[in-house]
């Protein structure tokens, strides 16, 4: 019978060994809808399985399935990266299995959480005296972010943003039964902040690194507003945050030192496995005013207050553990070495665009995602992207920018070289002229 150290040398390897042939996956997954559920048994097994079933089964059945994020040429939505770092923490995580629901069901899962949210502040730039904690995802955080807002101005039902701002700020404020007020963008598909109209609100969303196209709402400007109307503050930027590691790029963050909130993920472009999501806020007591209840079962002296009264949720996992084994194994000086590749990448990608005749970029780039289109109609366009996709040699994704349809390249992936950005443009440039 296998034991514990067996399997767990097996599942390693397992791991170990699929990162070294990620490149040669498909990586948009090319089963059907339903496929891999008929492959599966429709009833759980009467008796035990070993775990070497288990990754038989992960080859034979499941892997068909997969979409490949740890693929170096995926490039659609925002590429990610579960770094080796990371990966090794998370399973330190499943073996602790903290319960931190207080203070003292793990000092140490609160305190390395206090102590590492610190030290990414420090890295990016932001001010000293944040309080930051871990959510799950970006869409958690602003939901946390929005519903201090409310509570912050009950008078105010209102939240203001982008047309460009992210789908979870939509669902945010469907949750909190808030009206949601979205602004025109100008050219560089940027909120304006002379048509900001603030009667009743109480928070504004600003974007530093939209969805579409990596946009940068003009912060200072509307923190002016904000601050003059006593209107919360939240800056998304879950994706382009991490770029604030390098100084070169700090200007596209101007006056994000000025929200009341900010969210930046580390599951996105930091090396973290997901899900990882950081929130620092100026208004602590906001949050803790919104979320903190505890019952006679959960109450505990007042020396300590719980990282669970400064958000909606209770039970919180050791994710500080695996962000905590990022920043230290690559430190800042790991970290802006991705960084800068993967904007020098996005550079050179767009060069070859411009440089091409009958390809077009059709947004500003200002970290490593990459807008652009061919000349022609949307619907070749879309059909282009249904093709480079449906050759699993790299993933891509879309965005309407302007009524009009164009493609998205994101580079994000610790992986991805110089020949993975050369082998999409290639593909792109193939199945072109194959239409």
């Amino acid at each position: 019978m296998s034991t514990f150290r067996d399997d767990g040398a097996a599942a390693l390897e397992w791991v170990a060994s699929y990162l070294e042939r990620v490149r040669e996956y498909p990586v948009l997954s090319q089963v059907e809808p339903g496929e891999i559920r008929a492959a599966l048994p429709a009833s759980p097994p009467e008796e035990p399985e070993p775990f070497a079933a288990v990754l038989h089964d992960l080859d034979a059945v499941l892997m068909p399935g997969m979409t490949h994020s740890q693929n170096p040429r995926w490039f659609a939505y925002f590429s990610i990266t579960g770094s080796e770092p990371g990966i090794l923490a998370e399973l330190l995580i499943a073996g602790l299995n903290q319960l931190g629901i207080l203070w003292r069901t793990s000092p140490a899962l609160q305190e390395l959480e206090e102590v590492t949210l610190d030290w990414l502040a420090q890295l990016l730039g932001l001010p000293e005296g944040l309080h930051g904690h871990i959510e799950d995802t970006a869409s958690t955080s602003t939901l946390v972010a929005l519903a201090a807002a409310r509570s912050a101005r009950p008078d105010r039902r209102t939240v203001v943003c982008s047309e460009h701002a992210h789908s979870s700020v939509d669902k945010a404020a469907k949750l909190l039964e808030l009206e949601l007020r979205k602004m025109p963008v100008d050219g560089a598909f940027r909120l304006r902040p002379e048509l900001l109209h603030l009667d009743g609100a109480c928070a504004v969303v600003a974007t530093i690194g939209t969805t579409a196209s990596a946009s940068v709402d003009p912060v200072p400007e509307v923190a002016d507003r904000c601050e003059a109307e006593g209107v919360w503050l939240h800056i998304d930027a879950a994706y382009a945050g991490a770029a604030a590691v390098c100084p070169e790029l700090r200007a596209h963050f101007a006056g994000w030192e000025r929200a009341d909130s900010v969210v930046v993920n580390p599951h996105k472009w930091l090396g973290v496995p997901l899900d990882c999501s950081t929130l620092w806020t100026r208004r602590p007591d906001a949050l803790r005013e919104t979320f903190s209840l505890v019952p006679e079962y959960l109450r505990v002296g007042p020396e300590v207050a719980s990282l669970s009264e400064y958000t909606e949720v209770l039970g919180r996992r050791f994710r500080a553990l695996k962000l905590w084994a990022v920043l230290r194994c690559y430190g800042r000086l790991g970290l802006q070495e991705r960084i800068r590749e993967h904007v020098r990448l996005a550079a050179l990608f767009e060069g070859w665009v411009r440089d091409e005749p009958g390809w077009e970029v059709v947004a500003p780039r200002h970290f490593s995602l990459v807008c652009f289109r061919r000349e022609g109609s949307d619907e070749d366009n879309e059909r282009l992207l249904e093709r480079v996709d449906a050759s699993g040699e790299v993933f891509l994704s879309h965005a309407r920018l302007g009524d009009r349809y164009a493609l998205r390249l994101a580079i994000g992936n610790f992986r991805t070289t110089e020949d993975d950005v050369r082998l999409a443009w290639d593909v792109l440039r193939r199945e072109a002229s194959r239409l």
